[in-house]
């Protein structure tokens, strides 16, 4: 689960969407217990209470669970929830910055179509 670090983005966030991707690609099965933040921390050289933070931020959402003195679990249902999510911010990122770039550019709606279908 090695990954080059973005200097711009929190370290936390990154955990988690590291985590998010392993649970997207299968890598981390439903039900599959995952590393835990001391092994993250020492995986990727960070702090414990920042490996946590992103573990947290899953937990909070659903995607792991605890189960006391054993670790860290994927959620069932865990996969599906991180694809509708990662489905709106594909949405909100890049169609909707298309379509308000297309309309300042006086692309029509059929002609947008046609530009997407061609690359296809």
């Amino acid at each position: 689960m090695g990954f080059d670090m973005d200097e711009s983005r929190p370290i936390f966030v990154q955990i988690a969407e590291r985590i998010e991707d392993g649970i997207i690609e299968g890598a981390l099965q439903e039900e599959a217990q995952v590393p835990s933040t001391n092994q993250f921390a020492s995986l990727y050289q960070i702090n414990p209470a920042t490996a946590a933070k992103g573990v947290n931020l899953l937990v909070d959402q659903g995607i792991l669970y605890k189960k006391r003195g054993v670790g860290m679990f994927v959620a069932e249902g865990a996969r599906a929830k991180l694809m509708e999510k990662r489905k709106e911010q594909f949405y909100e990122q890049y169609v909707v910055t298309m379509i308000r770039e297309a309309e300042k550019l006086g692309i029509t709606a059929e002609q947008l179509m046609d530009m997407i279908r061609r690359k296809g």
